[in-house]
C-alpha cells in the first residue's frame, strides 16, 4: 500500500492555514524532564503561575530555536486570526506580513486595501504599532496589534530604506474576493490574482468564463504583490494552462526524493490563446509555484521582476485548545526542481515600473513650507515632478519655486492654496502619483505588447 500524500495539506504560503493529524513519538525521559521543570516551577517560583502559560511558552521556546522565521506557534486568538486569512473576511488594515530576523516585514499589501491605498508597500518594517515597539514579538502577535474593528485607525511606524516614517491608515472589512479582472485593448484580458484562498479556484474560473464571453484573445495572469496562500488551490490555477502529465511543483520532505505533483489538465478554454505572467518582489509562495510551473511546463513567459523567494511549505497544527502551531515541513521545488528559496524567480523579460513607483511614503502630519530642508521635502518634489508640477528642484530645499508648484497643484485639485505641504495636500499628492502609476504601468504594458506579438 502507498503511503498517503501530504501534498494537499502543506501551506506554501506567507497566509493561509490547514488543520493535519499530528503524530511525534516523545522520549518518556524527554517528557519527565519537561514535566519536573514545570512542577518545580509550579511549586517553587517566587510568584503563582499559570500552566498554561508555561505550556505555551515551552512550545513557543522550542519553535523559536529552530531558527525558522515560518515556524511559529500561536494562541487561540492568535490562530483564529490566522485562520480568516484564508477563510472568511476580516477588519484591520490589508496587509500580509512575515518576520523575519526578529524584524516584521511587509510582503504586500492586499489589493484594493487601507494598506495599498495608504501606500504600504512590500518589504516596509513595521517597527511600531502606535506607541508599542514591535522589537521582539511574533508576527502573529505584531497582526493582532494591527487589526481592530472597522472605522478606527491603525497608527504604524515604519522603516523604508533606513528612513523612519508614520502612517495613519484607517481600518476596514478586508473582502474575501480574490480574483479580479479586466478587459484591456485589443480583447486582452487580465485576470488578478491577489492572494489563493478556499474560494479563488472558483474565482478563477468564473473570471476565466467572464473573459472568454467578452471575447478574449489573450490572457495575462497577474501575480504581482501576490503574498500566497494555498498549494491546492494554487495547483488547480496552474492545472488550467500546464498539459496533462508535466510536473506543476516538487517537494522535499527530510531525508526523502521530492514528491512531484503533475497537472491534471482542466481545459476551461484557454489552451488555444496567448499567455503571459506578471510578478514582482511582493509575489511570494504559492504565487511563486505557479508562476513557476507555467513558466517551466506551461511555456508562459514571466514578465516584470524578480520574486520574494519563499521556497519552504509549512503544516499548521490546530491543537484542542484552539491553539496552534506552524511549522516547515518541506521545501518545494521548481519543475525542472530548481530551489528559488531566498532567491525567487527571475523573469524571462524583465521589466521595472517608473522611478516614481519606488518613491518612499511621506507621513501626512509632517508640515513641509519654505525654507525647510528634508528628505520628506525631496520626495514631494519628486512626486510634484512627476505630476507634471515641476518645483524646479528635488533636493530638498523648500524655495520659492518649490512653493509655486505646490500652489498650482492645490489651485488644480481645489484645495486650499497654502503654499505649504501637510495633511489634506499630502494625501491629494500622494494619490495623483498613485494614479499615474497605474496609468503607466511599464510592466503590464510589456505584458500586453507580448501577447500581440503571440497573437500577430
Amino acid at each position: 500500500m502507498s503511503k498517503p500524500r501530504i501534498l494537499p495539506m502543506l501551506i506554501s504560503a506567507v497566509i493561509g492555514g490547514a488543520a493535519v493529524y499530528f503524530y511525534t513519538m516523545f522520549n518518556p525521559s524527554d517528557l519527565s524532564k519537561l514535566e519536573t521543570a514545570m512542577r518545580m516551577i509550579e511549586s517553587n517560583y517566587v510568584e503563582p503561575v499559570d500552566r498554561t502559560k508555561l505550556l505555551d511558552g515551552a512550545i513557543e521556546g522550542m519553535l523559536e530555536s529552530l531558527g525558522d522565521p515560518y515556524t511559529t506557534y500561536m494562541d487561540q486568538e492568535e490562530a483564529a486570526a490566522f485562520q480568516t486569512q484564508i477563510s472568511s473576511s476580516f477588519e484591520g488594515i490589508g496587509a500580509t506580513m512575515e518576520e523575519i530576523d526578529g524584524r516584521i516585514i511587509v510582503v504586500a499589501p492586499i489589493k484594493g486595501s487601507p494598506a495599498e491605498a495608504a501606500g504600504i508597500r512590500p518589504g516596509d518594517q513595521v517597527i511600531k504599532v502606535g506607541d508599542k515597539d514591535l522589537t521582539g514579538i511574533s508576527v502573529n502577535e505584531a497582526v493582532l496589534l494591527i487589526r481592530g474593528k472597522k472605522g478606527t485607525t491603525a497608527d504604524l511606524t515604519i522603516l523604508r530604506n533606513g528612513k523612519e516614517m508614520k502612517v495613519s491608515i484607517v481600518r476596514d472589512t478586508i473582502p474575501i474576493q480574490t480574483v479580479y479582472t479586466e478587459m484591456k485593448e485589443d480583447n486582452i484580458g487580465v485576470i488578478r490574482i491577489a492572494s489563493f484562498s478556499e474560494t479563488t479556484a472558483d474565482e478563477y474560473v468564473e473570471a476565466v468564463k467572464e473573459l472568454l464571453g467578452q471575447g478574449m484573445k489573450g490572457l495575462i495572469l497577474d501575480l504581482r504583490q501576490n503574498p500566497g496562500g494555498l498549494t491546492s488551490t494554487a495547483e488547480e490555477v496552474a492545472e488550467t494552462i500546464v498539459p496533462d502529465g508535466k510536473a506543476i511543483v516538487q517537494f522535499k520532505t527530510r531525508g526523502a526524493k521530492p514528491e512531484i505533483t503533475y497537472s491534471k489538465h482542466r481545459d476551461i478554454g484557454l489552451d488555444i490563446l496567448p499567455k503571459a505572467v506578471l510578478i514582482d518582489g511582493g509575489s511570494a509562495s504559492a504565487s511563486e509555484i505557479v508562476a513557476g510551473a507555467l513558466q517551466q511546463s506551461g511555456g508562459v513567459p514571466l514578465i516584470g521582476e524578480t520574486s520574494f523567494g519563499k521556497g519552504t511549505a509549512q503544516l499548521n497544527q490546530m491543537f484542542r485548545d484552539g491553539s496552534s502551531m506552524k511549522y516547515t515541513i518541506a521545501e518545494w521545488l521548481t519543475p525542472n526542481g530548481s530551489s528559488i528559496n531566498k532567491q525567487g524567480l527571475k523573469p524571462d523579460i524583465e521589466v521595472s515600473l517608473p522611478e516614481y513607483a519606488s518613491l518612499p511614503l511621506i507621513p501626512d502630519d509632517v508640515a513641509m513650507a519654505e525654507n525647510h530642508f528634508s528628505d520628506e521635502i525631496k520626495t514631494a518634489q519628486q512626486m510634484l515632478a512627476a505630476i507634471g508640477f515641476d518645483p524646479g528642484r528635488t533636493d530638498g530645499y523648500f524655495d520659492g519655486a518649490t512653493k509655486q508648484a505646490v500652489v498650482r497643484f492645490q489651485r488644480s485639485k481645489k484645495l486650499e492654496e497654502t503654499g505649504f505641504i501637510q495633511g489634506e495636500t499630502t494625501r491629494a499628492l500622494i494619490q495623483e502619483v498613485r494614479e499615474l502609476i497605474q496609468q503607466n504601468d511599464t510592466q503590464l504594458n510589456k505584458a500586453i505588447e507580448t501577447i500581440k506579438e503571440q497573437l500577430q
